[in-house]
């Protein structure tokens, strides 16, 4: 309910008549402040940090200060993430990941979450991120096909989000499950691109954007995974496929190590700096088993298959390593399960 309840402050997002404190903060840099009547105990029975709040001794009753009956409360906090998230404690969370407003609506909720240690709220916010950002390989398979598969929503490409935006606020609520995935991607995008911060999704104004700067430790880490990801890449065709050989069973050993030496020349002229070395993998068992003539018989097409499997794995269980985190089971451990 909008309106007007004393001069220079506006009531916000809920505001219930029947609430028995308000919350005051500031509307951006306007001199007016936003109100939010709410209910003492369902507020702070989802966090500690509101109960003490709400419970610190008064000095006395004319120092108290009050409004339509009910005691102020001053927060410091973005009206629009302190009504998301007092709505959020009412009604639930509704998180979606179809626009990139979607992204903004969950980093003002992760803030103030985290803030306040809502811890329920908090656990969910960062459980829905990894379902774009994933801690498995699966999952960032699936992502991957998801943006191969998306139309562009108001001219952004899937994910709305871009990966610095998602990098930035793990480092601002201290949230390091997602950082890996979205390290990854960061390093697909050209550095000065970056410096530059052009980027359409980096520029779409919203007071819950988080920062397009890369910090020191961002930009080491994006050297860091951008140089490994080439070294994958160029292990993967030079040796992997370069030099592997038939199977010992092979009845074409000839024409089958031959064929892994034709694969091995066809990626090694398609790959780019841009280019995502473990996509590229799934790419080019599928490029070998689509190519029937190219002479690789179907036992060494299924062991090739199996290998790069298992090398997928190995290079996505070390990838936390590469940026100096700990491993997949620890960081599920911090931050979804603590």
């Amino acid at each position: 309910m909008d309106g007007w309840v004393e001069s220079g402050s506006k009531r916000g997002e809920p505001y219930f008549e029947d609430g028995n404190i308000i919350l005051n903060c500031q509307d951006g840099d306007s001199a007016a402040t936003v109100t939010f009547r709410v209910h003492r105990g369902v507020i702070a029975r989802h966090s500690e940090v509101f109960d003490s709040m709400f419970l610190v001794p008064q000095p006395g009753a004319d120092m108290i200060e009050t409004m339509d009956g009910c005691q102020v409360v001053r927060m410091w906090d973005s009206p629009l993430e302190l009504s998301n998230l007092i709505i959020a404690l009412y009604d639930g969370a509704k998180f979606s990941n179809e626009r990139l407003e979607d992204f903004y609506y969950l980093a003002g909720i992760l803030r103030l979450a985290s803030k306040y240690f809502v811890t329920k709220l908090r656990a969910q916010a960062i459980l829905h991120l990894t379902q774009t950002w994933s801690y498995t390989l699966k999952g960032h398979d699936d992502m991957v096909e998801a943006a191969l598969r998306a139309p562009l929503v108001d001219g952004l490409s899937y994910p709305r989000v871009h990966p610095l935006h998602v990098v930035s606020l793990a480092r601002e609520v201290n949230v390091r499950i997602i950082l890996p995935s979205a390290a990854y991607f960061l390093s697909l995008y050209p550095l000065e691109d970056l410096l530059r911060g052009d980027h359409p999704k980096l520029n779409v104004p919203h007071p819950s954007r988080p920062s397009s700067v890369l910090s020191p430790s961002d930009l080491r880490d994006y050297t860091l995974m951008f140089q490994k990801r080439l070294d994958i890449i160029l292990d993967f065709v030079r040796s992997f496929c370069g030099k592997r050989t038939a199977l010992k069973t092979c009845s074409t050993a000839a024409a089958c190590t031959h064929g892994f030496a034709r694969l091995s020349s066809r990626l090694g002229r398609s790959w780019i700096t841009r280019t995502g070395p473990l996509h590229y993998m799934s790419q080019a068992v599928s490029e070998l088993s689509a190519d029937h003539k190219g002479g690789v018989c179907g036992p060494c097409r299924q062991a090739f298959a199996q290998d790069v499997a298992i090398m997928r794995e190995k290079i996505w269980n070390e990838l936390p390593s590469i940026i100096g985190l700990p491993s997949w089971e620890e960081m599920v451990a911090i931050d979804l399960e603590g």
